[in-house]
């Protein structure tokens, strides 16, 4: 009888993997990078165990929207006081606050648990295309 291999937190090998955002869809992105940081895309996936690889961004300001979700959609904060509700819309945090919004869009894809803050720390994200990590890059591929 074959059994299935179960990984442990010291087996899993990391890669580093680099995604140009540049004319590629924003959503489409963030599935390709959300099962990449999950681990789903490697047969040994283990769904209790952080087994996913390292991702990271590069001009991610020159990502696609479809329609006119710049001008409409809006992000919304709350500190929990009364009145405090804050919005923002999607150009300027894509202007502003680029590594905050494709976290944010991430996050919400990954499973709610105390696993997910562990995974959405290795995505690294930058606006445009110089980032501090070839040395990872070069090593992992």
């Amino acid at each position: 009888m074959k059994m299935t291999k179960v990984m442990k937190p010291h087996e899993v090998e990391r890669d580093w993997v680099l995604i140009d955002a540049e004319g590629k869809t924003f959503g489409r992105i963030l599935t390709e990078v959300a099962t990449i940081l999950r681990g789903k895309h490697k047969p040994s996936f283990t769904p209790n165990v952080d087994c996913g690889d390292y991702v990271v961004i590069i001009n991610a300001k020159k990502a696609v929207f479809s329609g006119v979700k710049l001008q409409d959609k809006e992000y919304f904060t709350h500190s929990g006081y009364f009145g405090s509700t804050k919005s923002k819309k999607l150009d300027d945090m894509l202007e502003n606050h680029t590594e905050k919004l494709y976290k944010l869009a991430v996050r919400g894809m990954l499973p709610k648990n105390t696993l997910s803050r562990q995974i959405i720390k290795k995505l690294k994200v930058y606006a445009g295309a110089e980032h501090p990590h070839t040395a990872q890059l070069s090593k992992g591929n």
